[in-house]
């Protein structure tokens, strides 16, 4: 599906079916360096099971127009103006890493439009190391390389990888180095930069009231469980769901990650409840 967001062109894909903004609508926002394919499978499964998804390029990634947003604050926007022109009024928003972020915000700025929160692999604040951001700035690649070690839980992959000889790291790395092929003005660093630069999280957690959902990676490293307990202290209304995998949880736990998803949907009051006069 294609938009125009402020003159620029924006791509969300949704699932394989025809968007339909009548349905309860699942936006399901991508990390650092990805794109809306992180979600293939959780994107497709819920948009075939009732909901009208829209699985967005965040500018300057994928498909959607740059340049890239240097802000948590402007992807929040962005998002919510998506929204708008698509015609949907209210929807539940699900992301992942630097997703989560941009999600938790969105919800602090149109708390009327986010009718649930969906934060995987999330954390806040979400520090990035000096060294890894000088080495984002100078040295893409390696980077990359870095950050793709890190974010899954073992080198060797496991017998649930969708056929023989499909690799989850490998297909991870070529996405990123994808990205850097088609944006090459420092799309690594402005996005982690958003995340380390980031402030308006425990205002926004604090004054959360939609149901709320954490999916943490058990052997996440990028944005490990213990370091979540500001979030999770601060919605305590939120469920916890623990996954068997690393910070890329939705390819090496595809199905433990819809499994959540789609139940969490499922008790979502989709409907803008109306104010009393």
């Amino acid at each position: 599906m294609r938009l125009e967001i402020k003159g620029a062109g924006a791509y969300a894909y949704t699932g394989g079916k025809t968007f339909d903004p009548a349905l309860p609508c699942i936006v399901l926002i991508h990390g650092a360096q990805n794109d809306h394919s992180v979600w293939a499978l959780q994107s497709r499964y819920l948009a075939h099971h009732g909901y009208a998804v829209l699985a967005v390029d965040l500018p300057g990634h994928g498909r959607s127009s740059g340049p890239a947003l240097s802000s948590v604050e402007a992807m929040a926007d962005w998002i919510l103006a998506i929204l708008a022109a698509a015609g949907v009024e209210r929807a539940l928003l699900a992301g992942h890493s630097m997703g989560s972020l941009v999600a938790l915000e969105a919800s602090r700025r149109a708390p009327g439009t986010v009718a649930g929160l969906a934060l995987l692999g999330t954390t806040y604040p979400m520090k990035v190391a000096d060294a890894l951001l000088e080495t984002a700035r100078l040295d893409e690649g390696s980077a990359i390389d870095m950050v793709n070690i890190w974010s899954h839980s073992s080198i060797a992959h496991k017998p649930s990888c969708p056929g023989p000889g499909f690799s989850v790291m490998g297909g991870a790395r070529r996405l990123m180095q994808r990205m850097s092929a088609r944006n090459p003005q420092q799309l690594f660093y402005t996005d982690f930069a958003a995340c380390n630069s980031y402030a308006n999280g425990e205002a926004a957690a604090d004054a959360l009231r939609c149901p709320t959902l954490f999916v943490f990676g058990k052997k996440d490293v990028m944005t490990p469980p213990r370091s979540t307990k500001l979030l999770t202290g601060a919605i305590e209304h939120g469920k916890i769901v623990n996954v068997d995998a690393g910070h890329q949880m939705m390819a090496e736990a595809p199905d433990a990650v819809l499994d959540a998803l789609a139940g969490f949907a499922a008790s979502i009051p989709f409907q803008r409840i109306q104010e009393t006069p």
